[in-house]
């Protein structure tokens, strides 16, 4: 899948440029983008902020899949344009890890957000009383610690903290707790556990 970087700022599609270890196309013009067909397009949100809804909706429509970056991220603007149809947002100067990670995820046509907001999301999920205990019974103790923590909205670095154990093994009891649980995403588990 072809990707497409678009902004107008020259110093953010620079830092795009250094951090994105796949091919790419720039692209300037911010009209051009509605003949784009099959690609996943990279989007700064400031340069979308007066028709963000058309932008996206019409990219959509010509099987693309969004991926929009904001300076300053939020969840009201989280929620507004996975609405519209992008299939990821995060912080424009993120890591390159995380780039990688949401290009990655998007390619496999799953939803990508940066992982604080993941924990907003997490955290605006009202608790019920869930017998977590039935619901965990499939996993390890390990595993079962890690995952309460990840219901609450703690990250992975976090949860390494907490638990003495490093955020890559973290994220191998995470892949293994969706697995178990037919569960794909932190999101999910939080809405199952809560």
């Amino acid at each position: 899948m072809k990707i497409i970087l678009h902004s107008d700022d020259i110093n953010l599609l620079s830092y795009w440029e250094k951090n994105i270890d796949k091919q790419y196309e720039i692209e300037y013009d911010l009209e051009f983008l509605n003949s784009c067909k099959d690609s996943i397009i990279i989007l700064n949100y400031s340069s979308l902020e007066t028709n963000v809804k058309s932008i996206i909706e019409e990219s959509v429509k010509n099987n693309n899949k969004i991926l929009v970056l904001h300076r300053v991220p939020d969840i009201h603007t989280a929620k507004t344009v996975m609405k519209y149809g992008a299939k990821g947002y995060g912080n424009a100067l993120m890591k390159n890890h995380f780039l990688a990670s949401a290009i990655k995820t998007i390619e496999e046509d799953m939803i990508w957000l940066y992982p604080a907001l993941t924990s907003m999301l997490i955290n605006d999920i009202s608790e019920t009383n869930k017998d977590t205990d039935s619901i965990l019974e499939k996993v390890t103790s390990r595993e079962k610690g890690v995952a309460l923590l990840l219901k609450d909205g703690y990250t992975y670095k976090e949860i390494g903290l907490k638990l003495n154990i490093t955020p890559r093994t973290v994220k191998a009891h995470a892949q293994s707790i969706y697995a178990k649980l037919h569960v794909k995403n932190r999101l999910a588990l939080a809405s199952l556990l809560r």
